[in-house]
């Protein structure tokens, strides 16, 4: 088993996203995240899809994929040669006294502080999810309340592109 990272360019329309998805639940594929949004262009947008599975199923999504009417252009994100990322949202319980805490980790890690409340804070992060991962571990000792994270979206390096 594997993980890709399926960049898809698709006409801004309304439907394709639940096309789609359609796909993947009809065949019992699984999306472990989407993130979808407008390029340049108003009349294209970009999905990013992870899906995680053997050779032959993520080879089958992807031709799957190609028959779409709306789908444009897709692309398997080499994950040597693209660039990734995540944006989480965490909220965390934290009395005054102990606020210098989470802004010094936020710091290490260069999250921001976006938001402060009597009893809480919340942290924005964004990276790769391995860096992500590492910053939730260090707030071991806090309460998480609430955590957002918006799926991973990404880009193939170099001058490639629509």
């Amino acid at each position: 088993m594997r993980k890709a990272v399926i960049s898809i360019l698709v006409g801004n329309s309304a439907g394709v996203l639940s096309r789609v998805a359609g796909l993947f639940s009809r065949r019992g594929y699984n999306i472990d995240s989407l993130t979808v949004g407008e390029t340049l262009n108003p009349e294209i947008s970009r999905m990013t899809i992870v899906a995680t599975g053997d050779d032959d199923v993520l080879e089958q999504i992807e031709k799957q994929l190609t028959k779409i009417v709306d789908v444009k252009k897709i692309t398997v994100l080499p994950l040597d040669d693209s660039v990734c990322r995540e944006l989480v949202l965490i909220k965390v319980l934290v009395s005054p006294e102990k606020r210098q805490e989470i802004a010094t980790i936020a710091d290490i890690y260069r999250a921001n502080i976006v938001d402060v409340s009597k009893e809480s804070v919340i942290v924005s992060l964004t990276g790769s999810q391995s860096k992500i991962n590492a910053f939730i571990e260090l707030l071991d000792g806090f309460t998480i309340v609430e955590i957002a994270r918006t799926g991973i979206t990404g880009l193939e390096r170099g001058p490639k592109g629509l």
